[in-house]
Order: C-alpha cells, then sequence, then structure tokens
C-alpha cells in the first residue's frame, strides 16, 4: 500500500474542523510544528493502528495512539490525553492518575470522548483538544524520527518528527507514560 503524504494544511478536507482550527492558529503563531506536519488519506477501515501496519507496512513503534482519560477530585473533574507509541500501553493506574492528582481515573467513554473532542473515534488526536485538557507525552513518543497519530477524522493520519510532539498544543513529556503492551 502506498500512502501519499502532503503538507497538513494543504489537505483541510482530511482533518476534524478543531484539528484544522488548531493548526491555522498555530501557523499563525509561527509553530514549528506545522511546516512539518503532514497528512496522509487511508480507508477509514484501517484507522485502527494494527490494521494500518498490517496494510501498510509501517513499523508499530513509529504509530502513537492518542487516549482522553479523566477523574475527579472534591466533585471536580480532571481530564487529559496521553500520547502513547502503539508498541505500549498508558500507565493510567499509576503515571497519569499520579499527574491528575485524583484517586481514580479511566478512559472516558468512547461517545463522551467523541463530543467533546469533536472528533471521531480512531481519529482522536492531541491537536485540537480542548485548551485546558494536558496532553501527556510519554517520553519515548520524543525519541522516534517520525510518528504517525489520528488527524481527527478516521480516513486519514498526520505524521511528524517525534521530537516535535513535545511542541503540541499542552504538551508535558512524562518518562515511563507508556507501559509494555
Amino acid at each position: 500500500m502506498r500512502l501519499d503524504w502532503v503538507p497538513a494544511l494543504s489537505r483541510p478536507d482530511l482533518l476534524a474542523a478543531p484539528v484544522r482550527a488548531a493548526l491555522e492558529g498555530m501557523q499563525s503563531a509561527g509553530s514549528p510544528l506545522v511546516p512539518a506536519l503532514e497528512v496522509v488519506e487511508i480507508d477509514p477501515a484501517l484507522a485502527d493502528t494494527a490494521a494500518l501496519v498490517e496494510a501498510s507496512g509501517m513499523d508499530m513503534e513509529d504509530m502513537a495512539n492518542c487516549i482522553v482519560i479523566s477523574g475527579a477530585r472534591a466533585g471536580e473533574e480532571r481530564v487529559c490525553a496521553a500520547l502513547v507509541l502503539g508498541t505500549t500501553r498508558a500507565d493510567v493506574n499509576r503515571t497519569v492518575r499520579k499527574r491528575l492528582d485524583v484517586r481514580k481515573c479511566s478512559f472516558m467513554p468512547m461517545d463522551e470522548a467523541v463530543e467533546r473532542t469533536a472528533m471521531e473515534y480512531g481519529g482522536i488526536t492531541p491537536l485540537g483538544l480542548p485548551a485546558d485538557w494536558p496532553v501527556l507525552v510519554d517520553a519515548a513518543v520524543l525519541g522516534r524520527g517520525v510518528i504517525v497519530m489520528g488527524s481527527g477524522v478516521r480516513r486519514s493520519k498526520l505524521r511528524l518528527p517525534g521530537a516535535l510532539a513535545a511542541e503540541l498544543p499542552g504538551a508535558e513529556e512524562l518518562e515511563g507514560l507508556g507501559l509494555p503492551a
């Protein structure tokens, strides 16, 4: 399967509305992330990481999954996104719980995550999330030459140098966020 990557903002039709708006704002601010960010159209059936890797031959270690996690403390909801490599799973019960400073946290229910991000399930990405949500980035993500992640819709993926994940809005590097799957 051949993938034709192009500059992300050259194909706004392949980006969810909040992703497009975030990138346009970042471009105006001169973010180094925007010129390095590429998008590719894919079959929506390949939106899941394992399916895309199998069909494309890309390395699972270059896949980055974004998950939305929520918890509460004293009745106050605390939400974040976590970006981890496809070969790992987010350490929700220890690392994320500690960062959110909550007793218990869990993956946000799919319907709620889709509604609150205005993105499609299987395409949720750190770009375009609500501004008050921190984006926890596993340190291993930053060490990859490139990472491939969601675009907000199932029919495309974004690619950027791993080190630039530190430039994502709200990004916080966390060592040990990703545990072996």
